[in-house]
C-alpha cells in the first residue's frame, strides 16, 4: 500500500504541474516566503532521488541533494524527474544507515528502505500543503481536493462521513 499511495501523490503532483505555466511554476509566491513551488517541487524530489541514489551503498545522507534547479523551473523537466522516481521505487526493503550533520555533529541512526520511503512520503505531502496555499491564488487551477492532505487524515475524513 505504500508504494501505490506514494505514485497517487506524485501523479497529484504530476496533474498539478500540468496545469501551472513556467511563470506559475517559477515565480516566488509571498505565501511561501518568497519561495516558488518550483523549489518546493525540487526539494520533494530530489529527497527520493537521495534514497534511490543511495539505496545500494545503505547509507543515506539526504544533505547530498543535487539540487539542479532545472527541476525547479522547468515542468516539463520535473514531470521527468517524477516519472523515473515512481519507475524506480519498488526495491526490497533492507537495513539502511542514515547519515546527518547536526551542529557539527556526526549522527547515524538505523533504518530502513520501507521506513524511509514512509518518511519520503509524509514528507512530500507536508510540501504539497505547503504548494497548495500558494495554488489558491491560481483561479484556472484545480487540484483534488486531498492534495497536500495525510493518508491517516484522509481514511478519518471517509470514517466521519460514513
Amino acid at each position: 500500500m505504500l508504494i501505490p499511495s506514494i505514485n497517487n501523490s506524485l501523479r497529484e503532483l504530476i496533474d498539478l504541474l500540468n496545469q501551472l505555466s513556467q511563470e506559475e511554476y517559477s515565480s516566488s509566491c509571498a505565501e511561501l516566503s518568497n519561495a516558488t513551488i518550483g523549489e518546493h517541487t525540487r526539494h520533494i524530489l530530489e529527497m527520493f532521488q537521495c534514497l534511490e541514489n543511495q539505496y545500494d551503498s545503505g547509507l543515506v545522507n539526504y544533505d547530498k541533494r543535487e539540487r539542479n534547479t532545472r527541476i525547479q523551473t522547468d515542468t516539463a523537466f520535473a514531470i521527468e524527474n517524477i516519472v523515473s522516481i515512481q519507475k524506480n521505487l519498488d526495491k526490497k526493503n533492507k537495513n539502511l544507515e542514515l547519515l546527518q550533520i547536526i551542529d557539527g555533529e556526526e549522527i547515524r541512526i538505523e533504518s530502513n528502505y520501507f521506513r524511509e520511503l514512509l518518511y519520503n512520503l509524509e514528507h512530500c505531502i507536508h510540501h504539497q500543503a505547503l504548494i497548495k496555499v500558494a495554488i489558491l491564488q491560481c483561479e484556472t487551477v484545480t487540484i483534488d481536493p486531498n492534495f497536500g492532505v495525510a493518508r491517516s487524515t484522509i481514511e478519518y475524513r471517509n470514517q466521519c462521513a460514513q
